[in-house]
């Protein structure tokens, strides 16, 4: 089966399908050691990262057009309908660009999305020219509603922010995959290791979005490059058509032909 190419986000056919985040990195330099040995083209930037004190912010934003990369702009931290749209709004001007991750958390402990106020931001930034990278759950009805919003991208975790669990419910993220085999869907959220991430795409995603798990680790880069291999690997295995589960043995050796001793 030939490779497939990279379903579009609006419009921008990534070659990589990994974004990568650039919050609580050790310093600049190992974040731009990071992006470069993954190879990523996109990246997300909080709004209240560029507006830290002491120049800092300026610093930041300088060094992220340096790398050459997209920017997605990110609501982190909004809990409310109000703020999200508000935050959305100012990233537009500093970044110059109608990208938004939009996250509108309505848990502290978990960071789960409070689907009702992401909904209807959504509908109002949509609305108001921005394409809406919404981070959702795996629900299919929230995702559906999302798309009616104004959204042509899913993103629902795969565990809660930071957690690095993997992926706490495969059925729902494949029951999505297969509800929408059109839209672009990236599991954002809760990717600690390679291998989940790699068991992502073999259900079929189009990308991974991940941060803690790579800027925590004792090499980013090194683990920046792991992520971007086992996610090539794990689109490359859904590709293949691997063959499904089952309970009983299936012998690979002929039986046919074999010798009987009496």
């Amino acid at each position: 089966m030939q490779e497939s190419a990279t379903k579009a986000f609006y419009g921008f056919e990534p070659k990589s399908r990994l974004f990568l985040g650039t919050a609580q990195y050790p310093s600049p330099a190992i974040l731009a050691d990071a992006v470069r040995a993954s190879g990523v083209e996109v990246v997300t930037v909080s709004l209240r990262r560029e507006a830290g004190e002491g120049g800092a912010g300026e610093a930041f934003w300088s060094l992220v057009k340096h790398l050459g990369v997209r920017v997605l702009p990110n609501t982190a931290g909004c809990h409310g309908v109000k703020e999200a749209v508000t935050t959305a709004q100012m990233a537009r001007e500093v970044f110059g660009t109608n990208w938004i991750k939009l996250e509108v958390i309505g848990e502290d402990d978990t960071l789960q999305p409070d689907v009702v106020g992401l909904i209807e931001a959504a509908r109002l930034l949509s609305a108001d020219g921005f394409e809406v990278f919404p981070y959702t759950t795996e629900d299919i009805v929230v995702g559906g509603r999302l798309l009616d919003a104004g959204c042509e991208v899913l993103m629902p975790w795969g565990a809660p922010i930071g957690s690095g669990r993997g992926l706490n419910n495969p059925y729902g993220l494949r029951t999505m995959r297969q509800h929408f085999p059109d839209i672009p869907l990236v599991v954002d959220a809760g990717i600690g290791l390679p291998s989940h991430a790699a068991h992502a795409m073999e259900l079929g995603y189009d990308g991974i979005l991940l941060n803690t798990a790579v800027a925590k680790a004792g090499d980013p880069a090194l683990m920046a490059k792991a992520f971007a291999a086992a996610i090539e690997a794990g689109r490359q295995a859904y590709e293949a058509q691997p063959i499904e589960a089952r309970d009983m043995a299936a012998p690979s050796t002929p039986v046919m032909g074999k010798a009987f001793l009496s």
